[in-house]
């Protein structure tokens, strides 16, 4: 057996180029800025801002798996999206609030988190190089 027919699992890890690690930091930022802006979108424009802001947020994810050529691509971004979101829903200490308690913001944010990790595992996964391995064919 050659080493390139070697199972993936058994290969050791490599760390990631500064230019990859500042593509995922790149996309976890529009991630966040993604879900902001869909947070406000969301509320004044049902459903057609709730439908706007998902496909904003599927468009990001499979955007950065495709760029990325990994699932990472699409990880970094919806980890944003989540974060943002849920530092939006905490209340203020003047009783402030970016969501309400309707089935949309409901919807908003579970159906948000399911297009997120639909995105990243539809995401291409890695796959070893080389002519006499047989995946992705």
């Amino acid at each position: 057996m050659s080493e390139r027919a070697t199972s993936m699992l058994a290969q050791p890890l490599q760390r990631p180029s500064f230019g990859r690690a500042a593509a995922y930091l790149g996309l976890f930022v529009l991630g966040a800025v993604v879900g902001v802006a869909g947070a406000l979108v969301q509320a004044g424009w049902f459903p057609g801002g709730l439908l706007l802001a998902l496909a904003g947020e599927a468009g990001l994810c499979l955007g950065g798996a495709r760029a990325a050529g990994s699932r990472a691509g699409a990880v970094a971004p919806a980890g944003g999206w989540i974060i943002a979101v849920i530092l939006a829903t905490v209340s203020r200490p003047e009783g402030d609030f970016v969501f309400a308690a309707g089935g949309g913001s409901y919807l908003f944010l579970l159906g948000g988190m399911a297009v997120a990790v639909i995105c990243a595992t539809l995401g291409p996964g890695r796959q070893p190089d080389g002519d006499d391995v047989r995946l992705g064919k």
